[in-house]
């Protein structure tokens, strides 16, 4: 599975805008929230219990599917492009069901360890997404805009468009630890605990991943800004 190199990079990843909770520092009310509405509609059974009827009747797993999979895929889209994230998200689940008389029925909540299978997934591309992410970076601000677009809307997503890029060259550059962590915040809407489950490392080494992460994306991203400010000056 690789990145389909035929999209254009520019409209690979449509929603690679970080959230507000990104440079406010804190992911926990954002992954309060997620759960509670996932609980909310399906307050039947919790995902433990689901999973332990699954046991007797494997049917019973496609609720599983259900509640997650939109939030899988758009991870894994975040990370590998549209197109691999079908696959990513799929083999997830497939995954997760063949192991699920494995899962710690203790825990109510399945949504750290099936963005941790997702994750290990997503490993095996590494080198597809930093590519990814290297082409987004280089494309043009103009190229996402149709050419009878009004000029406001242009505009528009000339803005989106360079930010985009801007973040995506950030990206690029973190180390791949970091880059996980980051993006389980920012597209998985996990909390830190939730992040130390889904990567198996201690709560105090996700938070330095995120401090460094944070750090050096902004960095990049006032490098750059500063850069093309003086360029506009010359």
């Amino acid at each position: 599975m690789r990145v389909n190199s035929d999209r254009p990079p520019d409209r690979a990843l449509p929603d690679l805008v970080l959230p507000a909770s990104f440079r406010a520092g804190d992911a926990g009310d954002a992954g309060d929230l997620a759960r509670g509405a996932v609980q909310g509609e399906f307050a039947v059974a919790s995902d433990a219990g689901v999973i332990r009827l699954s046991l007797r009747d494997p049917e019973r797993f496609a609720e599983i599917f259900h509640r997650y999979f939109a939030a899988i895929h758009r991870y894994a889209s975040a990370r590998l492009g549209a197109d691999a994230a079908d696959d990513v998200a799929a083999e997830t689940f497939l995954v997760a069901f063949r192991r699920r008389e494995r899962y710690d029925l203790s825990r109510r909540d399945a949504r750290a360890w099936l963005f941790g299978i997702a994750t290990n997934l997503i490993r095996r591309h590494r080198r597809d997404e930093v590519r990814l992410y290297r082409a987004l970076g280089r494309a043009r601000d103009a190229s996402a805009t149709g050419a009878g677009a009004a000029e406001a809307d242009f505009a528009d997503a000339g803005l989106v468009v360079d930010a985009q890029r801007r973040l995506a060259g950030a990206l690029a550059v973190l180390k791949a630890g970091d880059r996980e962590a980051l993006l389980l915040v920012a597209y998985g809407e996990l909390s830190y605990a939730e992040v130390s489950d889904a990567l198996g490392i201690p709560p105090g080494t996700v938070g330095s991943r995120l401090n460094r992460a944070r750090r050096r994306v902004r960095e990049v991203l006032d490098t750059d800004v500063a850069s093309k400010g003086r360029r506009h000056d010359g």
